[in-house]
């Protein structure tokens, strides 16, 4: 096993770099630590910071791990990133996220860093997505030392608020988040850290980690599968503060206020105009000092310093203005909720007529309004979850609402503002067994371009349960609930809100298996708005400011960036195509002499609105090389379907030097059970 001290690595003032450390579990692995210890912990012990992630610490968050563990090393804390089992360079194979065994080595993380002579026992869990899962899980195993947690961009429950389901509809993020872990787990650790047994390893990892989206698929309710580790199944098993984070452009801003609803500890909720990255590094909106919102937190709970974190409001959110779906910004104000749900909201009810969404409750029209939706609705939506803060997010909707039911409200003679969860409560009919409705509410300029505001999905026979799915009998009349993303935002004056209905929303969620024609009822159908009126307090609110983080080590750009979201209509064939292009630069890290690429291509397709025709395809290919050493990982999914099942063919290749090493194929047929 390489020293930590003979690994190439970069320096920080003030700060110990332990570039590799060992951490022993139960069962023998060891996992591999970096950590970053301030100089004084040695003589005065400090707090620990862990991110517990399967992303690499050697070199795909090389870079990034530096500039924040740096950081609060630099501000009187032990910095440490762990890889998961069989990530990165630790031992052992990553089978599934979240898996009891990853548990476990935390709580023996835990208690490992509790006994290291520069940490004074007290501990705090830091991460975004998986990282923000797993400090939330192991938060609710109460482990002596846990006192604090940060968690970003996470969620509570694995089922229905992840990136596999949404209101019991199969999103194709499934597919796409699937394929980014089959690329990672094909990858082997960094011969200079595990030395020559590195090969072995890899190939342990190629031939076992497995097929993950076909055990997604497999679980098409909420089974035991996604209540393991969900906490929501038991709130008050959090004893710690948690500090829950996110942003509008993500898939996980509904966990933040249920958090804030459900939990019974200091806590503190914070959603703004980011996409799926830590708020420091995020977009469209404004970044903000991330960094120094997490040091607060970890002086009030892990140096008891009395710094009136927890006198702030428990709920701070962004209140987007209305924008152009072309704009690359998000403008808006910070307002405050002293709880959730803040006590000045309510649900006003807008009724529906023809064409029309109305403020008021009387003489509502009893009409019968049908749609039976093209599958190229959806192509315009974005992603579930926004990563790169422009190719990814949604365009004007007026391109999807040729396919949709839309009832527009009169020009808004007054701001409209709102915050939380709109609510639709439909009364349909369909003339299929299995169907789902799409949501969605969208900000109409005076030009008439539509900015998407927020959406919701409800697959149909999950209208009461998601644990018991049960089909519908064709042409009967259903009253269901269609809860849409939380969101913050102000209709301007002069604007119009608009709300959309269709029955598919491909290939943002995999569609029914046959097309759906849908009947609504107006009488009994109606959107709940959380409307939010302006509090002077808000005006009060402290600025957050500019981002911080230490400094990063010397990176070479050898090959730039490209991304691209091109949608492809071919008149001859009838065939339209969503083609996503997401290559990273490749770069070298200096201090390393590692080179690292990353690219991946999406494409998702249907002819002739046969929905037979869907096909969705990811293509992923993972590179490093430093002196001596060139490997690669390539991988590709296509996921296909029937009326009664999915197919899932799967190719995996392995390359050291060029040459291939590895090969292997899957082709697995899976049931539909009623998605």
């Amino acid at each position: 096993m390489a020293e930590a001290n003979r690994l190439p690595g970069v320096e920080i003032p003030g700060v110990e770099i332990i570039e590799h450390r060992w951490i022993p579990t139960r069962d023998g692995t060891n996992l591999a630590a970096r950590i970053f210890v301030p100089a004084q912990a040695h003589q005065e012990p400090v707090p620990a910071i862990l991110e517990y992630i399967p992303y690499r610490k050697r070199d795909c968050k090389y870079v990034r791990d530096t500039r924040i563990h740096g950081w609060f090393a630099q501000h009187g804390y032990a910095g440490v990133r762990v890889d998961i089992r069989g990530s990165g360079d630790s031992e052992g194979v990553l089978y599934d996220e979240y898996l009891q065994t990853e548990l476990d080595d935390g709580l023996d993380i835990i208690a490992w860093l509790r006994a290291q002579p520069w940490c004074n026992g007290r501990v705090g869990m830091f991460g975004l997505s998986w990282g923000g899962f797993n400090g939330l899980q192991l938060a609710a195993l109460q482990p002596v030392g846990l006192d604090a947690v940060v968690t970003v961009c996470s969620s509570d429950d694995r089922y229905a608020d992840d990136v596999h389901y949404m209101g019991g509809c199969a999103l194709t993020d499934n597919l796409s988040w699937a394929s980014i872990m089959f690329s990672y787990n094909a990858c082997p650790p960094d011969p200079r850290v595990v030395g020559e047994r590195w090969r072995e390893m890899w190939f342990q990892r190629l031939d076992d980690s497995g097929l993950w989206i076909h055990n997604w698929l497999q679980h098409q309710r909420r089974d035991a599968f996604w209540r393991h580790a969900s906490i929501c199944e038991d709130y008050s098993a959090i004893r710690c503060p948690v500090f829950a984070v996110s942003g509008w452009a993500d898939g996980y801003c509904n966990t933040v206020f249920r958090l804030m609803e459900n939990l019974d500890v200091p806590r503190k909720g914070l959603v703004g105009p980011w996409n799926h990255k830590y708020p420091h590094l995020g977009g469209p909106g404004p970044a903000i000092d991330f960094l120094r919102e997490c040091l607060r937190w970890w002086d009030r709970w892990l140096k008891d310093i009395d710094n009136g974190v927890d006198g702030e409001p428990v709920m701070r959110a962004w209140l987007q203005d209305s924008v152009s779906p072309h704009s690359d910004d998000r403008p808006g104000r910070w307002v405050g909720e002293p709880a959730w749900p803040g006590p000045d909201i309510e649900a006003k009810t807008w009724t529906l007529a023809v064409g029309r969404l109305r403020r008021t409750t009387k003489d509502i029209p009893d009409e019968a309004l049908i749609i039976q939706s093209p599958l190229t609705v959806g192509l315009f939506a974005g992603k579930w979850c926004s990563y790169s803060e422009s190719t990814d997010l949604p365009t004007d909707q007026r391109l999807e609402d040729g396919g949709s039911l839309n009832f527009d409200s009169a020009i808004l003679k007054e701001d409209v503002e709102i915050l939380g969860a709109a609510v639709a409560e439909l009364e349909i009919s369909v003339d299929r067994p299995q169907a789902m409705v799409c949501a969605r509410i969208s900000d109409i300029a005076e030009d008439g371009k539509a900015t998407l505001v927020t959406y919701g999905l409800l697959n149909l026979s999950h209208r009461d349960s998601h644990e018991q799915p049960e089909p519908l009998e064709p042409g009967k009349r259903y009253r269901v609930r269609v809860r849409l993303n939380d969101v913050g935002q102000r209709f301007a004056a002069g604007h119009r809100i608009r709300f959309s209905l269709s029955t598919s929303y491909w290939p943002l969620a995999w569609p029914s298996p046959e097309p759906v024609r849908m009947t609504v009822y107006t009488a009994n159908s109606r959107l709940l708005l959380p409307e939010r009126p302006p509090r002077a307090l808000d005006a009060e609110l402290h600025d957050l400011g500019e981002p911080q983080q230490a400094e990063a080590p010397l990176v070479t750009v050898t090959e730039p960036s490209r991304r691209e979201w091109n949608v492809h209509f071919n008149l001859s064939t009838n065939e339209a195509v969503l083609d996503v292009i997401d290559f990273d630069e490749t770069y070298r890290v200096e201090d390393l002499e590692t080179t690292i690429g990353h690219q991946v291509r999406e494409q998702f397709a249907s002819a002739n609105d046969d929905y037979a025709s869907v096909r969705a395809e990811v293509w992923n290919r993972r590179t490093f090389e430093h002196p001596g050493w060139s490997v690669a990982a390539e991988t590709r999914t296509v996921i296909t379907s029937t009326p009664t099942h999915f197919r899932i063919q799967a190719a995996l290749d392995a390359y050291e030097d060029g040459t291939r090493v590895f090969a292997k194929t899957w082709d697995e047929y899976v049931e539909r059970d009623q998605v």
